[in-house]
């Protein structure tokens, strides 16, 4: 019997997932949490083989959770509406089994929880698209430069850091906007953190 805690903080649909996982043969839902804290606690109580997890959720987000989890030898799988590569990236890096999206058919979410437990991996097609089809189309000087932008530095603390002058620093930020096709900074910010590009 494979053993799982769900982590979702939407009530009916945390109620969904379990009754639909509980009409499986061989699995059954040990806890349901609503938030990272609560995950990381009932995967500690009840040593579930899988978890489920969401990634936004109040307190402790699923990515957190899933960071602590690593090592303790269970196998977590995020079920997400967001298809970010940034969140993909970390995800990977804390070394979680599975990345699917919501709208997926749910008869997927038990063959997948199947498969992780045959010691697959399986990541949703649209984020392994995006993950290899993109890259960041900027220069190691301008990624330097947004860097800053991100930390809160402004044109002459930026041109200050680089030892450029400010006129430098705008043509550099001109030039980012540019390629990104974004309007403004925080754009920028927002639109390299979502694909992963931030150190």
């Amino acid at each position: 019997m494979i053993k799982i805690v769900i982590a979702e903080d939407q009530q009916m649909l945390l109620g969904a997932f379990g009754s639909l996982l509980n009409l499986e043969e061989d699995m059954e839902v040990v806890g349901k949490a609503s938030n990272g804290e609560e995950a990381v606690s009932l995967v500690k109580k009840y040593k579930p083989d899988v978890c489920i997890m969401d990634i936004e959720m109040p307190g402790k987000s699923g990515l957190e959770a899933a960071e602590e989890l690593k090592g303790l030898g269970c196998k977590v799988i995020i079920l997400t509406t967001f298809a970010r590569t940034g969140y993909f990236q970390r995800a990977l890096k804390a070394g979680v089994c599975g990345y699917l999206l919501k709208d997926s058919p749910s008869e997927e979410l038990a063959s997948s929880i199947r498969n992780v437990m045959a010691g697959r991996r399986i990541y949703a097609p649209e984020l392994m698209d995006d993950v290899y089809g993109e890259e960041n189309p900027l220069t190691d000087r301008e990624k330097e430069v947004l860097e800053l932008v991100a930390d809160g530095k402004n044109t002459k603390e930026i041109a200050e850091t680089l030892s450029i002058k400010t006129g430098t620093v705008r043509n550099y930020i001109s030039i980012i906007l540019d390629k990104l096709e974004v309007k403004n900074r925080i754009e920028a910010i927002t639109h390299s953190k979502e694909k992963g590009w931030f150190k």
